[in-house]
Formats: structure tokens, C-alpha cells, sequence
């Protein structure tokens, strides 16, 4: 929990008021049975009816102060605990947000959604119980032994005797629970994961006839789940009967030894009465206690989680300007990079571009091409070589200002569940009459003007009222819409029709001749007509040219060629 303390510090204030008024509330349910045992005991003897209304009067007034401020305590400690939460869930998004793709990755998605969800929900519990049984239950229990030592002193021993006892127990409990709920979120890490891939794939599940299959793959992840979550329920859960079992003891020696004392004349029955309305507040402080070390092992819990995410150092770090004269948009020089830093995924990548030429990028799958965007986008660090735009070293340039040159497609690109407008203007307070350029350029104007609504068509969550060739129009207009200084088309195309295609790369040849493009594809026909053609393979260029010079000197560029188009046909582009 040390994680979230400065969080509380802006709060302080407000939950010193709180607690205050919670103990004001406190200490009138303490004086209620000692009132009780002095009425009983002195005024009823009397027979004094003006003082047993007054007496009785005070009781009242006493229960309605500790149900008012009670009230207010908890209507403050809940108010206290949704901000704090909401300022951790905030910093820890923003974490997230800012957390490179290589440390994504090692935490991954599933892990992160959990620990913005369901972490941030227990500190939220933890946050608020705190407040409204952290100051109650402790007066309670230690207001009450005071008084029971005025009222009973022999009778409060007997008491004193078994509080080592419950304490050493719920110490015990609570020193195992953090560490099983720690095991459970990590399970229901894996939960959210199944759920995800599920959820995604539905269509593909479907299709396949695979439901009982993951039925079962799900029910294995959620047996783990019920598994770990009953085992530390099981282990926390033993405190209330072993704590109810040790107080009930305790209470019937305390009714024996309170009944012998009467007899004796040792003691009032007044007195005996409040002292056992005593133990019962002490009682139910003690169980108030234990479950505030269960909420607090499942909030250690989550904070360590939380703690992981927003402790984690900055691994792309801003480096001072490094900049050179350059006549080069973009240059690549003996790049090299690896994701598990035990065998290169791009090895001794070289190439530039001048501004307003295209690269077309090539290869078989897995062979680096979205690798190479990926570095370019500062995505992660090069391991050696460097990267330059415009001269200047892209580990120098702030985040904001390298992604702003860019307009991206990515190879799985997302639509959100928004208007066809939105999702092309994407929160930048674009011009309607960009955003119909870029549809235009696009080549989505077609199936747009052919919708009721237009632009302001609503889309599905990742766009699944639209075809796939639709799809990619819509992302593509995104990208072409802020008149990018380098746009990037990673696999963009494939779902489109050859002639859609052409149309496509003339109009960005037609309106972006001043922008630097960069095309990963898979067909020779969408990128024959670029400047440059790099051609890879596991991670090595194999032939670097324009097409007609890797015709005549990449074999392997040729047989794609001669596969996709034919001998002729390519020989003649």
C-alpha cells in the first residue's frame, strides 16, 4: 500500500474531518451502555422519574448524533476513496499510455486491463473501508477494554486473556492472504486474456464449428480462477469462526464469573449488563478488524500490481538533438534490432529517401517488414545503427512531434464505434472538407455517398459493418486526412480489387507528391511503380532498386513478379 500513500496526501485534510466526526460517532455508542448501567444501577433505585427522562433523554440524543455523524463519516470516506481511485485509474492509464511497445508486451494487455480494472477496484475498497472502520473499530475495541476495566476490572481480565490470542491469529491470516490473492489476480489475468482472444476471434470460432472447444479451454482457465479464489477465501474465511469461537468463550466465562459476583454482592446486575453489551461492541470491532486485514491483504495485493505499472522506468527516453545536414528525408543506416535480444529480426538494414519519393517494402511474412515501420515510428529502440528524419536522430525528437509527421495505416488497424467521420477525423478537429478529400483520395467516397447517413454513418466497435476492402478505405482516409509529412501503409491494400488499388496510388501520387510513402505489401503490383523496392528476407535486405533493376538483378523479386503477373506482363511494367 506505500504505492498509493501520496495519493492520499491532497486528502488529508478531508479525511482528518472525517475521521474526527467518525469519532465523535464512536464515542457516543461507547457512552450508550455506560448510561444504560447508571440508570439501571443509581437513577432507577431512586425512583426518580424526572431523572430517569433525562437520563433517557440524553440516551437518545446520544443515538442520533452517533447515527448522524456515522452518516456523514462514511458519506466522506466514500467520496475521499472514489477520488483517489479515480486519480490512480487516471495516472495509471496514462501510464499504460506511455509505456513502450516492449514493455507492453512483457506485462501484456490482458495484465494491464486487470490491473486498471479490478486492482484499482480494491484499492478503491480498501480506501473506503479503511476510513469508515479504521478509526471506528479500533475505538471501539480499546474504548470498550477501558470502560469494561471502570465498570468490571476482574471481568475485563478475563477478556484481556484471549486478545493476544485473536490477534496472533488474524496476524497469521493475513501474513498468507496477500500472497494467494496475489496468485488469483495473476489468474484472472490469464482469464481476461481467454476472454479476449474469444471475443475477438468470435466469427472465426463460429465459422470453424471450435465453441465446445473453447468452452472447455475456458472453463480449464476458469476452474483456476474458482480454484486460487477459493483458497485464499478459504484461508481468510477461517478468521471469523476462530474469532467468534475464541470471543464466545470468552463471553460465557465472562457470564459465569459475572454470575457468581452477583450472587456475591460483588457487583450490580446493571453493571453486568452493560459489561456484556461491551463485549459484543468489542466483539464486533474485533470481526470489523479482521475484515479490514482481508480487504487490506487483497489491496496490498493490487497495489503491488499497481506499484509495477507506475513505477516502471522510462525505457524510450528523449536524447539530446542529434542533428546533421542531410539531403535525405528519411535514412536508415545498418540498423539492427531484436525483440528477445538473442537473434536479430532486422540485421544491417540500410536505405534513404528523399523527400516525396515512395518505398515499396517486401518479403514473406515474418521476414521484418512491419519491424522496420515499427522502428521508424520510434515504436522501440533500434540495438544498433541509427535512424534519422530530416537529419535528425528520431531518439531526439519529442514523442509528440515525431508522430505528428506521420499518417499511419497499420496492418491491423481498428475502427471504433463511432461515425464514419470520427473514426476519419480521430479527435483532431480536422475540416469537413478534409475529410471528405481524404475519402475521395481514398477511394471510400464511392461506398460512402452510398450510405443513408453518409459520413455520419455509425460504425460498429472495429468497424464490423463494413467489408474488409471498406475497412481499409476508411483507414486509409484517416491516415491521408492531416496531410502527412511521411505516410506509412502497412499491408493496407490487401483487401482491395486491383483497379481500386491503381486508383489509390494515383490519387496519392496526384495530391501527397510532397509527402515521403512508405508501402508494405504483398502484391509487386502495389509498389512496381515506387522509387525505391526493398526486398527482405528474415530480416537481411535481399535486393534494393527500382523495379526494373530488381528484375533483372533479385531472383527472388522476379519469381514474385513472374507468380503474381506473369513473365510478360511483369517484364513489361
Amino acid at each position: 500500500m506505500k504505492r498509493i500513500f501520496p495519493y492520499l496526501k491532497p486528502y488529508l485534510w478531508a479525511m482528518s474531518l472525517g475521521l474526527t466526526i467518525k469519532f465523535v460517532g464512536t464515542i457516543m455508542d461507547l457512552l450508550l451502555p455506560w448510561l444504560l448501567s447508571y440508570l439501571i444501577d443509581t437513577v432507577v433505585p431512586t425512583q426518580s422519574i424526572p431523572m430517569v427522562l433525562f437520563y433517557g433523554g440524553v440516551m437518545v440524543i446520544c443515538s442520533i448524533v452517533a447515527v448522524v455523524t456515522n452518516i456523514q463519516a462514511n458519506r466522506m470516506a466514500s467520496r475521499v476513496a472514489r477520488d483517489v481511485t479515480r486519480t490512480v485509474r487516471h495516472d495509471l492509464f496514462q501510464k499504460i499510455s506511455l509505456l513502450s511497445c516492449r514493455q507492453v508486451d512483457a506485462f501484456t494487455i490482458p495484465s494491464l486491463e486487470s490491473r486498471l480494472t479490478s486492482d484499482t477496484y480494491n484499492i478503491h475498497q480498501v480506501v473506503g473501508r479503511m476510513q469508515r472502520l479504521g478509526i471506528r473499530a479500533p475505538i471501539l475495541l480499546l474504548g470498550g477494554i477501558v470502560v469494561t476495566l471502570t465498570l468490571e476490572p476482574v471481568l475485563t481480565l478475563v477478556l484481556l486473556a484471549i486478545l493476544p490470542v485473536l490477534g496472533f491469529v488474524v496476524y497469521k491470516i493475513s501474513q498468507k492472504g496477500i500472497p494467494l490473492y496475489t496468485r488469483l489476480q495473476q489468474a484472472v489475468d490469464k482469464m481476461v486474456l481467454d476472454v479476449r482472444e474469444n471475443a475477438g476471434g468470435i466469427r472465426v470460432i463460429k465459422a470453424l464449428s471450435k465453441m465446445d472447444y473453447e468452452k472447455e479451454q475456458f472453463s480449464q482457465v476458469n476452474a483456476e480462477v474458482t480454484k486460487r479464489e477459493t483458497t485464499a477465501a478459504t484461508v481468510m474465511a477461517a478468521s471469523n469462526p476462530l474469532m467468534n469461537l475464541f470471543l464466545n468463550l470468552g463471553l460465557t466465562l465472562v457470564i459465569v464469573v459475572g454470575a457468581y459476583r452477583v450472587n456475591s454482592g460483588l457487583t450490580q446486575p446493571g453493571k453486568i449488563i452493560a459489561f456484556l453489551t461491551y463485549f459484543t461492541i468489542i466483539l464486533n470491532a474485533m470481526l470489523s478488524i479482521t475484515r479490514m486485514f482481508i480487504m487490506y491483504s487483497k489491496g496490498s495485493a493490487s497495489a503491488v500490481r499497481i506499484g509495477e505499472v507506475l513505477d516502471t522506468p522510462e525505457d524510450l527516453t528523449i536524447l539530446p538533438e542529434d542533428k546533421i545536414e542531410t539531403p535525405y528525408h528519411i535514412t536508415f543506416n545498418d540498423v539492427c534490432f531484436s525483440y528477445n535480444k538473442t537473434q536479430n529480426n532486422l540485421e544491417n538494414i540500410s536505405f534513404a529517401l528523399k523527400k516525396g519519393e515512395t518505398l515499396g517494402i517486401l518479403g514473406a511474412t515474418g521476414c521484418g517488414k512491419t519491424t522496420v515501420i515499427n522502428l521508424l515510428i520510434r515504436f522501440y529502440d533500434v540495438d544498433s545503427g541509427e535512424i534519422r528524419i530530416n537529419g535528425q536522430n528520431v531518439n531526439s525528437i519529442p514523442f509528440q512531434q515525431l508522430h505528428q509527421k506521420f499518417g499511419i495505416v497499420f496492418q491491423n488497424d481498428v475502427l471504433f464505434a463511432d461515425t464514419i467521420s470520427e473514426n476519419i477525423a480521430f479527435g483532431r478537429a480536422l475540416h469537413s472538407s478534409a475529410i471528405e478529400a481524404a475519402a475521395r483520395y481514398a477511394q471510400a467516397s464511392g461506398f460512402i455517398d452510398q450510405l443513408e447517413d453518409g459520413l455520419e454513418h455509425p460504425l460498429t466497435a472495429r468497424g464490423t459493418n463494413l467489408s474488409g476492402g471498406q475497412k481499409q478505405r476508411v483507414l486509409i482516409s484517416r491516415a491521408l486526412a492531416a496531410q502527412p509529412e511521411i505516410l506509412v501503409l502497412d499491408d493496407s491494400s490487401s483487401a482491395l480489387d486491383y483497379k481500386t488499388d491503381a486508383q489509390l496510388r494515383q490519387a496519392i501520387g496526384e495530391h501527397f507528391q510532397k509527402t515521403t510513402t512508405i508501402i508494405v505489401a504483398q502484391r509487386i503490383s502495389s509498389v512496381m511503380q515506387a522509387d525505391h523496392i526493398m526486398v527482405l528476407e528474415e530480416g537481411r535486405i535481399l535486393g534494393y532498386g527500382a523495379h526494373s533493376q530488381l528484375m533483372e538483378s533479385c531472383a527472388s523479386y522476379r519469381e514474385i513478379a513472374k507468380s503474381q503477373m506473369g513473365g510478360g506482363a511483369a517484364n513489361e511494367q
